[in-house]
């Protein structure tokens, strides 16, 4: 389990998982090629072991009374979290009530978690190439400033996803993220490198810090740090994350955030 570092207020928790977790409390129950803290109940594992590990989660998450999870479709809503109900359609969610936690599943792509310095609201949102690349980062973050809190009030945090050297990409992708809405430049050298033929490596924590920087965010924090979800092993030598890339057939890891009533 990953724990953000970054400067939450104390009443702001975070977490990411991981794949597999040997001698933890989190320790799952799916079973190949699922094994073994899968949380997506949309890959068809087994619905019981799926409930079995959102429970478990729940159950290690201190403050947090709720997870209200989402139908992810690479797209850019972001309702807030006591408005639905478990899997309604979107890629983001945000909130100002303690006890609700805020969560995207990922599988290479990459979750960005947000908090105002103050505590008073969180988001989470599921940031893939096309999500990205549409805004979801920006629908997101403007429901901050929809509540008053302005973006150099906020901060964010970037969670394990699939890395540069892992990630190839046709120029379609490319091609998204020349410019933005406004006409400016948006990807700089370090987003895209050369690859075989027409493919890029594509540098999905550099794409979103930009965009998040032009946002108006300072605080950026996690990134390459955080993890390769293609490439990172544990200590036994099993890979630490799910990853749709490396294995078509896979579970989904978790990154939330909620807030307690502890001030």
């Amino acid at each position: 389990m990953i724990i953000p570092q970054w400067p939450a207020p104390d009443n702001v928790k975070a977490l990411a998982t991981e794949r597999e977790l040997a001698g933890s409390p989190l320790r799952g129950v799916s079973q190949s090629p699922y094994q073994s803290f899968n949380l997506g109940d949309h890959v068809n594992d087994d619905p019981l072991h799926v409930e079995s590990n959102r429970q478990k989660l729940l159950n290690n998450a201190q403050g947090c009374d709720e997870i209200r999870w989402l139908q992810q479709v690479h797209g850019i809503d972001c309702p807030e979290v006591a408005s639905i109900s478990n899997g309604q359609i979107a890629d983001a969610s945000v909130t100002q009530h303690a006890g609700l936690a805020c969560a995207v599943m990922t599988a290479d792509c990459l979750p960005v978690l947000f908090c105002d310095l103050q505590g008073r609201q969180v988001a989470a949102a599921h940031a893939g190439w096309k999500g990205l690349a549409q805004g979801v980062l920006s629908k997101t973050l403007k429901t901050f400033s929809d509540n008053g809190i302005p973006a150099n009030q906020v901060i964010a945090w970037l969670g394990p996803a699939i890395s540069q050297k892992a990630f190839e990409v046709g120029p379609e992708m490319k091609a998204a993220f020349s410019v933005h809405p406004d006409g400016s430049p948006w990807a700089d050298r370090q987003c895209f490198s050369v690859g075989i033929g027409d493919r890029w490596q594509a540098n999905i924590y550099q794409l979103a810090r930009l965009q998040l920087e032009k946002l108006g965010i300072d605080g950026v924090y996690g990134g390459e740090s955080s993890g390769c979800t293609y490439n990172d092993l544990d200590e036994n030598g099993e890979s630490r994350f799910f990853s749709y890339r490396r294995e078509a057939i896979t579970g989904r890891q978790a990154s939330l955030i909620w807030m307690t009533n502890i001030r």
